[in-house]
């Protein structure tokens, strides 16, 4: 009997669980079970290379088992396993600190989605080339006028009988310099409401009119670009959906980003350091307390917020595995980022001078990754729609209070 035909109660679970913790005990080479940079993450492609040959290996490992994605169908190349089983692989994974053998805005958001909107053609040809890494796809949302009110884009297709004729422009599309295709939201029908006139089509990063500029950030790590679009013919096969219900697909999209946003650092192996740790090394002490008070009470209210957010995510599982749609994803953007800023700033009032090195020598990897990430945990509560944004979604949808 198979995982995946197993029950999934707790006895079960626990020897599965056993089974997966020897699994990746014997697979997991060592030199993935410590922290990451930025230049050791794959995010496969047609153009990518492994950044190891351990990498490679955990990668292929990882594929053949069917854990790239375990719980997707295993008819596309996933593992087949249920919610419960895939929480324990993520678990056991953490526990070993091993690396995600993959990333990227295939297997974070366009899957899942593809998944629930494409139809059988499209899965078949989409879905197992994001879990073997052989298509890296970029996200094509946002507009140079189009940011937080993302409907009101612009960026147009135009029926041509065989294929839609699109031209405008996207911005801050992550990575779409090196991606192999992207996908984006258009304007079908100019004349609808803005959220009715709106397409989901995929587009090949090589047709012909497409070009890219990147966007340099102060955090240093951006991989951001302007991406135009002059005259570029996608085929019809490429809509997924139907025509001008785009948002729909959106905003299911639009879910499994601001759930992975939420879930920022949580299980990254470059999380080697956290307030409280950080406290130890370089504050002062009385007592067994740090003397700082103002300090202290802010490591108190960032431990309880982090708690919560934990049982909030716990909750939103459970939730999942009821089938119950939940509205956890609206308050855990929201949550998730806000808490990746305060761990940030504490960082910095916890390290003084120690946390604003930017390069260069008197500065461990920790200290160097703390300013960039502080600058980058900004840049996270504007991504995928703002806080002020979220707070008014949260205020429609999830209070239901009265709109202005």
């Amino acid at each position: 009997m198979s995982a995946a035909e197993r029950s999934n109660n707790v006895q079960d679970l626990e020897q599965f669980r056993l089974e997966v913790r020897d699994w990746l005990q014997d697979n997991c080479p060592e030199s993935q079970r410590q922290p990451i940079t930025p230049e050791e993450q794959y995010y496969g492609g047609r153009d990518s290379s492994f950044p190891s040959d351990d990498a490679r290996i955990w990668f292929e490992r990882m594929r053949d088992k069917g854990w790239i994605c375990p719980e997707w169908p295993s008819e596309y190349g996933g593992g087949g396993l249920s919610p419960q089983q895939g929480k324990v692989i993520k678990e056991e994974m953490k526990a070993i600190r091993a690396r995600a053998p993959l990333y990227g805005h295939g297997i974070w958001m366009l899957g899942p989605a593809m998944l629930e909107f494409g139809n059988e053609a499209q899965k078949q040809e989409h879905i197992r080339d994001i879990l073997n890494g052989t298509i890296r796809w970029a996200q094509g949302y946002s507009e140079p006028g189009s940011g937080s009110d993302l409907a009101s884009l612009q960026c147009k297709a135009e029926d041509k009988g065989d294929y839609y004729l699109v031209n405008g422009s996207k911005t801050w599309t992550t990575s779409a310099d090196k991606a192999d295709r992207i996908f984006c939201l258009v304007r079908t029908d100019p004349d609808a409401k803005k959220q009715e006139g709106i397409s989901f089509l995929l587009i090949d990063m090589d047709d012909p009119g497409i070009s890219t500029t990147p966007i340099e950030l102060i955090s240093g790590e951006s991989e951001f670009c302007q991406t135009f679009f002059d005259d570029v013919k996608v085929p019809k096969k490429n809509l997924v959906g139907e025509l001008n219900k785009g948002w729909s697909v959106a905003k299911a999209l639009l879910v499994h980003e601001r759930k992975l946003m939420s879930e920022l650092g949580s299980d990254s192996p470059r999380e080697i350091v956290v307030p409280n740790q950080a406290a130890r090394q370089y504050l002062d002490f009385e007592d067994g307390k740090i003397s700082d008070h103002e300090l202290r009470s802010k490591l108190v209210e960032y431990d309880m917020e982090m708690h919560a957010i934990g049982l909030t995510h716990f909750r939103t599982f459970e939730e999942k595995i009821a089938g119950v749609r939940s509205a956890a994803p609206l308050i855990m953007k929201y949550a998730g980022t806000e808490a990746e800023k305060q761990k940030s700033e504490l960082l910095l009032a916890i390290m003084g001078s120690q946390g604003l090195g930017w390069e260069g020598e008197g500065f461990n990897r920790a200290e160097l990754d703390t300013l960039r990430l502080w600058a980058m945990s900004y840049a996270m509560t504007i991504a995928g729609g703002t806080s002020e944004v979220q707070l008014n979604l949260i205020a429609k949808n999830v209070l239901e209070l009265p709109q202005g």
